[in-house]
């Protein structure tokens, strides 16, 4: 009973839901992205691995410049860059998709840990280089407002463009025409190229927007909150995104609150570190969750695909 008045207690903080936009931002990033390079017909598996390296990058190029912005624009340059390489393996080499992004991802976890070595000497975190934070922004009207103002002002600036872009990436998909090409290339490659649609271009163009965006939530994780790169810091949150976005199915809104679920659970762990639940069991309650969200997501498609055609035998 003590657990669950403590739980019920945390859900009335308005810092808890604060720090659930937070942690919910870099997998809504990466849910986008994720989305786009899916809905073209190509699963972008390179997510963890991207956003690895963004993160690695952004520290590095903002201690060096001892600019945060243009660490910033370092990382989703390297996002770009690596969507570049996995856009050219898949692509012009015909790789596996799946076996290409899984390479990258490993490169990515020992690369940047080499890397780091080669210029600091340190093998764990990058706590010698003076690298700068991305500002958070005050909103001047809803900061003043009770409760309201404590969620949804104060927040880290890429948090409020993760938000942004929720909207940007709905209406590219519903009302432009490089989002009516993707789709298009993504439901039946053969038609697109019929009617005159470049094929791998339109899945070039999807895999960089795809490595651009991951790279916006690798700069967050590095040059959000912590301000440093750590080994492993992306703690599995490329694959949660794959979860994410497979539950959204192409839906940008439903993709959104899909992140802000994982960013809840990731929330109610943290605040519940001290209490006498297991800790191993609350560090993995967040991937736990979106793992049990997606099975039921599959298990109620499977359904409605059953559904139809019995309906569908029955009319015959």
């Amino acid at each position: 009973m003590g657990i669950l008045q403590e739980i019920l207690k945390t859900l009335s903080l308005p810092e808890f839901y604060f720090a659930m936009f937070r942690s919910a931002t870099p997998v809504l990033l990466t849910t986008l992205g994720a989305m786009i390079s899916s809905r073209s017909g190509t699963s972008n598996i390179a997510l963890e691995g991207t956003m690895l390296i963004s993160a690695f990058v952004g520290v590095v190029v903002s201690a060096f410049s001892q600019s945060a912005w243009i660490g910033f624009f370092g990382a989703v340059l390297a996002g770009f860059i690596v969507s570049n390489i996995l856009a050219y393996f898949i692509l012009k080499l015909n790789s596996n998709a799946v076996i290409s992004g899984i390479a990258l991802n490993t490169f990515a976890s020992g690369g940047t840990i080499f890397v780091l070595y080669l210029i600091t000497g340190e093998k764990g975190a990058s706590t010698s280089l003076s690298s700068l934070k991305l500002p958070s922004v005050t909103i001047p009207v809803v900061k003043d407002i009770p409760v309201i103002g404590a969620v949804l002002s104060g927040h880290h600036v890429l948090t409020y463009a993760a938000l942004i872009l929720v909207a940007v990436v709905w209406y590219m998909f519903k009302y432009t025409r490089l989002g009516m090409h993707i789709r298009a290339v993504g439901e039946s490659p053969d038609a697109a190229e019929s009617v005159g649609i470049p094929v791998k271009r339109i899945k070039y163009i999807a895999l960089c927007l795809s490595g651009m965006m991951t790279g916006m939530a690798g700069a967050f994780l590095s040059m959000g909150y912590v301000g440093l790169f750590s080994s492993g810091m992306t703690a599995g949150r490329g694959y949660i995104a794959l979860a994410t976005q497979a539950i959204a199915a192409g839906n940008a809104v439903i993709g959104m609150l899909a992140s802000l679920l994982f960013g809840f659970c990731q929330s109610l762990a943290n605040y519940l570190q001290n209490s006498s639940i297991p800790l191993q069991f609350i560090q993995m309650m967040p991937y736990m969750i979106i793992i049990i969200a997606y099975t039921v997501y599959c298990a109620m498609v499977e359904h409605n695909k059953k559904k139809k055609q019995m309906k569908a035998a029955a009319g015959k």
